[in-house]
């Protein structure tokens, strides 16, 4: 085990099958009575996607507010999922007190946001799940791993 682990950002893609990965988390997160932040990083729309939705719009002032309006309903998605995930899976002992748990919905480059966000949190250890497709491991663990200095726990999904 990690000596120490005191904070802990859990990165999902919020798709399913990711449980596991959690489950790892939340164990590490009991172990140690530690703080877990959990984050779901949106990828923004690419450029052509914007311009062809403002030039719908026309420069619409309710661009911004739809916008904003589609990340909080991703953040009270992500709440619900973490407060479904407790309620099913963990017994009285593994529950979590208040204010342990964060969880946060950020908008970007999903490896750059994580290794962002661990920095933003001092996190002791960065916990991702892995999908084995195209590659070994996947672009985003792939490239966090590369460019971070942090401990990394990856759990295949």
């Amino acid at each position: 085990m990690l000596p120490g682990v005191n904070r802990i950002l859990y990165a999902s893609d919020i798709r399913p099958g990711s449980r596991p990965a959690f489950r790892a988390a939340m164990s590490l997160c009991g172990h140690y009575k530690s703080q877990i932040t959990f984050l779901h990083v949106v990828e923004p729309v690419s450029g052509h996607a914007e311009r062809l939705v403002r030039s719908m719009m026309s420069d619409d002032p309710s661009l911004k507010a739809l916008h904003d309006e589609s990340l909080q309903h991703v953040q009270q998605q992500v709440v619900e999922r973490v407060e479904r995930f407790c309620r099913e899976e963990l017994d009285a002992s593994e529950m979590l007190a208040d204010g342990q748990l964060e969880a946060r919905v950020e908008e970007g480059s999903p490896w750059k946001k994580i290794l962002e966000v661990a920095e933003e949190i001092d996190a002791t250890v960065i916990v991702m799940g892995v999908r084995h497709q195209n590659s070994l491991l996947g672009d985003t663990p792939t490239k966090v791993m590369h460019h971070c200095r942090r401990p990394i726990l990856t759990v295949p999904l």
